[in-house]
């Protein structure tokens, strides 16, 4: 792939291609969570050497999305338990209500344009989001993108580095948890509720209804029947 600069076309690296093509792998469920990722035939598969790829899966480890195991080598994260997920949404439900109130006394017109564009592309993706890998990948990526544009809005950088750390299980969980249904379209409901009232400037309001959605959607996620 080719990346255009003002001095010219520069080749992407390989290993970030690489990256690339086994995140949309994980995406599109074609590599499932516990199985091996053996250097040697991903190196045959992607038609590459193995440095590049080796370099890959490191970034992937660091993520949470790949495990490394002495004497095994690479495989792809386990999918979280129940407990885990339950613990991971406690813990967005402590950060992300703080950041919202942050960034809802700190929006300007371009924030609120950019963030309500990232609602609109969750409502887009939301038709599609549970019955192909392209319109899952667009919500969760829609959905990121909100979460990580009030988080950096706040201000504040000690609370937003603290939900990046969260990202790789994040994107572990929505990946690996195999729920079968991702509730688009009541999440992107909720996501412009939260647009709303930040235009309004009512910072405690957006905050409550980002508390709000966070444990609305722990319940659809482990409620009986979602897997």
């Amino acid at each position: 792939m080719m990346v255009s600069t003002k001095s010219g076309p520069v080749r992407e690296p390989i290993a970030d291609r690489m990256y690339k093509v086994l995140l949309d792998q994980f995406i599109a469920g074609e590599r499932v969570a516990g199985s091996p990722l053996n250097i040697g035939a991903l190196s045959r598969e992607l038609d590459v050497s193995q440095t590049p790829l080796r370099e890959a899966l490191a970034r992937l480890e660091h993520t949470g999305l790949v495990r490394r195991e002495a004497l095994k080598g690479y495989r792809v994260a386990d999918a979280l338990s129940d407990r885990e997920i339950g613990k991971l949404f406690e813990a967005r439900a402590v950060l992300e209500p703080a950041l919202t109130l942050e960034a809802g006394l700190r929006t300007t017109p371009e924030f609120l344009e950019t963030l309500g564009a990232a609602v609109d592309e969750l409502d887009h993706s939301a038709s599609s989001a549970d019955t192909r890998a392209e319109g899952f990948q667009h919500y969760w990526r829609a959905d990121d993108a909100f979460h990580r544009l009030i988080a950096a809005q706040s201000g504040n950088p000690f609370l937003e580095q603290a939900l990046l750390a969260l990202g790789g299980h994040v994107q572990r969980f929505r990946m690996f948890s195999k729920r079968g249904q991702t509730g688009a379209g009541h999440a992107a409901g909720e996501h412009r509720l939260i647009h709303q009232a930040l235009e309004r400037r009512d910072a405690e309001g957006a905050a409550e209804l980002m508390r709000r959605h966070l444990a609305e959607a722990k319940d659809r996620i482990l409620a009986p029947g979602a897997r």
